[in-house]
């Protein structure tokens, strides 16, 4: 049954990032209102058109595939420490699953696997697809569009480089809409690993985080503009990515190389963000209160109202507002393994539908450092500036995720 608050939140969202835009008088009601109908209309295409359950289902089934295939040539690698036969008796339950071994081999598959089909023209067609809707419906600029567009597939800094040549000519409106696009999505490499995660709470699990980011980029193109408003004056045309690999098995390699990178960063942030947050946890435990306070719990506290504006009954909110936290705090990684390791009575299945959409962004602290750095590199001169706006990134990204996760509770 559709969550009456959910329509609420609907328009709450978009006012909340209203009332922190830098200039509110910028701000189109128009534009906005049509950004809440694209997303409305979107859910109920893809979470109703006849045959879009069935490719879904398809999608699962490839899923099972590859994480079948990860996992035979991790056992070969690794042994019992990515699932292979014991030379030991398990005491604990659970004890022998090592996150290193059994959970980011499947990033390098992925990353393989997206680059091959980059090289071959499957994704760029995807993209280009995309990237004409989003551009005839928002009016923005053809490298927006497709930056937009990209970045269901690409992630947070991989998105905008498709754009490179077009990243120095982008006002200011443009560069923080990108941001925010990037910010409220997965990338393809990592929706197949959180998928495999969700999977076993939310039975097709693939085909609601891939409808949530597809969702979620009208609605973080309406947070922008409500939070940064202005006029695109850059280029109209949609770019053609360029080619760079000679072929598919140089696609295959590259793809095998920035995988690795990425597993490396994805273990090396863990790492640091939970030693930093328990630093952080510790101190907070000196405060005189009758339980202990964390910063994901804090976090959690801001995000109930949210969430329940998102469409999770109050009962279940401060759960589902935690979830929230440990995403904003640490990042969805280890929030989709928290949801995971609920008891089946903490959420109902309708509000783990609208916790996973919620969670399906790349909108934390850690990402925040990421784009930073990352789109810093591409643009030394305009750093400070990427600087000023990262944390109105994260926010947006945030309220972004939150609309599509209302839109799921409406018509879901």
């Amino acid at each position: 049954m559709p969550a009456p608050q959910a329509l609420l939140g609907l328009l709450v969202f978009p006012a909340l990032a209203w009332a922190l835009s830098t200039d509110r008088r910028g701000v189109s009601p128009r534009r906005l209102a049509t950004g809440v109908v694209v997303q409305l209309a979107l859910g109920a295409v893809l979470l109703h058109l006849p045959g879009v359950e069935t490719a879904l289902l398809g999608l699962n089934k490839g899923v099972l595939l590859i994480e079948e295939a990860t996992g035979e040539g991790a056992r070969f690698m690794f042994g019992y420490l990515a699932g292979g036969e014991q030379p030991f008796e398990e005491r604990s339950p659970g004890g022998a699953f090592i996150v290193a071994f059994r959970v980011l081999p499947l990033v390098l598959v992925v990353s393989a696997l997206s680059a091959v089909l980059h090289h071959v023209g499957v994704i760029p067609v995807l993209v280009r697809m995309l990237a004409k809707g989003v551009q005839k419906v928002f009016r923005t600029s053809g490298p927006l569009a497709f930056g937009a567009a990209a970045s269901v597939f690409f992630g947070i800094i991989e998105g905008p480089l498709l754009v490179r040549p077009w990243l120095s000519k982008l006002t200011r409106s443009e560069l923080f809409a990108l941001m925010v696009c990037g910010m409220s999505t997965v990338a393809g490499t990592v929706m197949v690993l959180y998928a495999s995660l969700v999977e076993p709470v939310l039975p097709g699990a693939l085909g609601w985080i891939l409808i949530a980011s597809v969702i979620s980029v009208p609605a973080a193109l309406t947070m922008a503009h409500a939070m940064v408003p202005g006029d695109d004056a850059t280029d109209s045309a949609i770019p053609e990515p360029d080619q760079t690999d000679a072929n598919a098995i140089d696609a295959m390699m590259r793809g095998t190389t920035e995988g690795t990178r990425m597993v490396i960063d994805i273990a090396a942030t863990i790492v640091v963000l939970f030693a930093t947050v328990h630093l952080v946890n510790r101190g907070l435990a000196w405060l005189p209160t009758d339980t202990p306070t964390t910063a994901q719990g804090l976090a959690g506290l801001v995000f109930r109202p949210l969430v329940w504006l998102a469409g999770v009954p109050w009962a279940e909110s401060a759960v589902a507002a935690e979830l929230m936290g440990t995403k904003t705090i640490l990042n969805e990684f280890v929030a989709y393994m928290d949801l995971a390791a609920l008891p089946d009575t903490a959420l109902s299945s309708p509000s783990r539908r609208v916790v996973v959409t919620a969670l399906c962004g790349f909108a934390n602290l850690g990402s925040l450092g990421i784009l930073v750095g990352g789109l810093g590199s591409v643009l030394p001169d305009r750093r400070s500036e990427l600087a000023g706006l990262a944390g109105r990134a994260v926010i947006a990204g945030s309220l972004a995720t939150l609309s599509t996760a209302a839109v799921v509770a409406l018509v879901g």
